[in-house]
């Protein structure tokens, strides 16, 4: 087909004037029959590769993809592109006996030009006996990393799909497409697929619109998350994390501070996926919390921001998920929170599976771990590790990271680089960074041992520096490509010829220190401050008291004093954010907050207060099921002992749950209980007490009456009286 008519139909068809990077090359390979291996980024315009020469040729070519929803987003772009119903469709279990007929007389009958399959399908002895008897134009495997082991997304089926193919027919053409494949995974796939010297496209790694950044992960992170989402308002953006509780946990108290967000997982069900996923793409909702389940393919190209709540489990991963980001060429910010307890998470996670699995697992945690820590050009880190080039003072997108804007110092270890080149040597080249490293510092370990390393000159030469130092180093060398890493063989430390250069001739090596994000375990580090205001204090307790006084009720009644403490931090000044102070709820805040955040709105306005907004992070009230049941049971009057027993409580614990619910406004009526434990006469005195007292302590009460009540007993009283009281 000529140019003039390639460039004709993509316009028919796509409507787009100019082919993209490397698309035409590809295509005119998929039209001449040619086994092509195409690796193109996220983003680089990839399903395009295959839709069209499928458009345009005769037959059905067939499209191997993993995902259910990704199948269906794809069906449904095609058909729009089409006046003729059922130009493409997907055969998998989704689909029932009528519309399995209606797929199969469409094929026949030369309507449909790609069918979408998902391994397991093809399988299915019906479905391989009737596309034999087809025509089939070619065979396309998307996300074809499935494939490899060595790839971070290992299917079974996929590893099987060579035989699946042979059975349909010999001579298909076969198209392998990537996003995401290190050297040593392209191998696999090709010499799995059994492609015969396929035509290889390898597009550029490099998405210059992505700005890169990793922060600390704190104990703070659900309020820097929304602090990040509120700055990013309108924009779509997608929240990847670990697991389905996190998933639904974050959206929860994203959903209760305000952002439109929905959660998206493999435990939800395929209906409640699919409409979630509709609900992104039709932007009816702003942000989806997921697992890696979604965004395999999924086409939205105007996504503004990935946020990573967990570091993920290799390279590929972080550049597969982030790359979901400003797939149109706009902004696009990659947001990863780190800490090294999550990669210790991971690591547990692998020790059930085989030990090669595990090897290969820990390589490619510790280059993540690496990518996180280090404080070169993240870009280049990420090109470097896909065998790609990167200089960040020319290429694209340079100066895109958090590392290369905001630079750390550097020092000159021009000796030291010297000094770890030679450990590699004369250590014969066998051992990972790690080993490396405590064979510089002087520390043994059973390999050390066995090796009898620590017999030799060069066994503790490096101790002038700590581990940190070296490992450090031993990346920033890596990166510079004096020494190379080899992930299959589990991380062993090779000197490449240009590392053997520069030990005859070492010439300057600035090194930049690593970001260390070992203490991240308290809060993090903030501009505001985060003690209380004593002035704003002193005036909220004189208020509390005056609105006692008119109320006639004790001081603790209205606002208890973590309370206020709590408001002289965040300086709540609407309703809303009343109710997200400690131990207060919504009709507490009914009842006698009007003054409260009057007072704190004046104050703030007054002294040109900056108020830490990102502070103020509702709760989604991650225990409301259980106040829902204690409030439904004491309703019903159960003995408080069995309504605790009922959710496997004991009483203290149980009385703190009814307590959290009082203090912040809701009313309980206990009665039934208190007329139970205590007699007319003993309600009466605690009464009197409370009504008097200064303060709720129950120490205070128990000095009080020296013994005469039990401890459990005050509390349960002091219950029934702020319920009456106060609510």
């Amino acid at each position: 087909m000529s140019e003039l008519n390639l460039h004709k139909e993509l316009k028919k068809f796509f409507g787009f004037d100019e082919f993209k990077g490397l698309q035409e090359e590809v295509i005119k390979s998929i039209i001449a029959g040619q086994d092509s291996f195409v690796i193109m980024p996220t983003g680089g315009g990839k399903s395009l590769c295959y839709q069209l020469p499928a458009l345009i040729q005769d037959g059905t070519a067939i499209v191997v993809s993993p995902l259910i929803a990704l199948m269906k987003n794809q069906v449904d772009a095609i058909e729009a592109l089409s006046d003729q119903n059922g130009v493409a469709h997907v055969l998998n279990s989704s689909l029932n006996k009528t519309q399995v007929r209606q797929v199969k007389s469409d094929i026949e009958n030369g309507i449909t030009k790609l069918l979408y399959v998902a391994p397991e399908s093809l399988t299915k002895e019906e479905y391989v006996d009737f596309l034999k008897q087809q025509t089939i134009s070619f065979l396309a495997i998307d996300e074809a990393h499935c494939i490899s082991e060595w790839g971070h997304d290992f299917r079974p089926e996929y590893r099987n799909l060579r035989k699946i193919i042979g059975r349909i027919g010999d001579n298909i053409p076969i198209i392998g497409l990537t996003a995401t494949a290190t050297p040593k995974v392209q191998e696999d796939i090709i010499k799995n697929l059994g492609m015969q010297n396929p035509n290889t496209f390898k597009a550029s790694f490099n998405r210059p619109n992505l700005y890169y950044e990793i922060r600390p992960k704190t104990a703070n992170v659900d309020a820097d998350i929304i602090k990040f989402v509120k700055q990013n308002q309108g924009k779509s953006g997608i929240i990847y994390c670990l697991s389905r509780k996190r998933v639904e946990q974050l959206s929860q108290t994203l959903q209760v501070n305000g952002v439109n967000a929905i959660p998206y997982h493999a435990g939800l069900d395929a209906k409640t996926r699919a409409k979630h996923q509709d609900m992104f793409l039709m932007e009816d909702a702003e942000v989806v919390v997921a697992t890696i389940a979604f965004g395999m393919g999924i086409d939205k190209p105007d996504v503004r921001f990935v946020i990573h709540n967990d570091i993920p489990k290799s390279i590929e991963s972080y550049y597969q998920e982030t790359g979901r980001a400003g797939r149109d060429g706009g902004e696009g910010h990659c947001l990863a929170f780190y800490s090294y307890k999550d990669v210790e998470k991971l690591e547990k996670f692998m020790s059930g599976k085989p030990v090669a699995e595990q090897e290969i697992g820990h390589a490619l945690l510790q280059e993540i771990v690496a990518f996180a820590e280090s404080s070169i050009s993240r870009r280049k880190f990420i090109l470097h590790y896909f065998g790609e080039e990167f200089d960040n003072k020319t290429g694209d997108g340079g100066d895109m990271d958090d590392n290369i804007r905001y630079p750390k110092k550097q020092k000159e270890a021009k000796d030291d680089v010297a000094l770890l080149i030679q450990t590699v040597i004369e250590t014969g080249e066998i051992y990972k960074t790690k080993d490396l490293v405590s064979t510089l510092i002087g520390k043994t370990n059973a390999l050390i041992k066995s090796h009898k390393t620590d017999e030799k000159p060069i066994f503790g030469k490096g101790s002038h520096q700590p581990k940190t130092y070296w490992m450090a180093l031993s990346r920033q060398v890596i990166v510079a490509g004096l020494l190379k890493k080899e992930i299959e063989t589990y991380g062993v430390v090779y000197v490449t010829e240009e590392g053997k250069n520069y030990l005859k001739k070492p010439t300057s090596f600035l090194m930049a220190e690593d970001h260390d994000f070992s203490d991240t375990s308290g809060e993090p580090a903030r501009k505001t401050a985060v003690t209380t205001d004593e002035q704003l204090l002193k005036m909220l307790k004189s208020l509390r008291k005056q609105v006692a006084k008119q109320k006639e009720v004790p001081p603790f009644v209205v606002f208890q004093d973590p309370s206020l403490e709590d408001m002289a931090l965040k300086y709540p000044i609407t309703m809303d954010e009343l109710v997200n102070i400690h131990g207060v709820g919504e009709g507490k805040a009914k009842k006698f907050g009007k003054k409260f955040i009057d007072l704190i709105s004046n104050y703030v306005e007054e002294n040109d207060i900056f108020r830490p907004e990102d502070m103020v992070v509702k709760s989604t009230g991650a225990n409301s099921s259980n106040k829902l049941y204690i409030i439904q049971n004491v309703d019903r009057k159960l003995p408080l002992p069995d309504i605790a027993s009922g959710k496997g409580m004991n009483m203290t614990d149980f009385i703190e749950e009814l307590e959290a619910i009082v203090y912040s406004g809701t009313k309980l009526n206990i009665n039934y209980w208190i007329d139970e434990i205590l007699d007319e006469e003993q309600q009466e005195e605690i009464h009197e007490y409370f009504l008097e007292a200064e303060s709720d302590s129950i120490n205070n009460a128990i000095e009080e009456f020296d013994g005469d009540y039990e401890e459990e007993e005050l509390r349960l009283y002091r219950l029934k009286f702020i319920s009456e009281v106060a609510n």
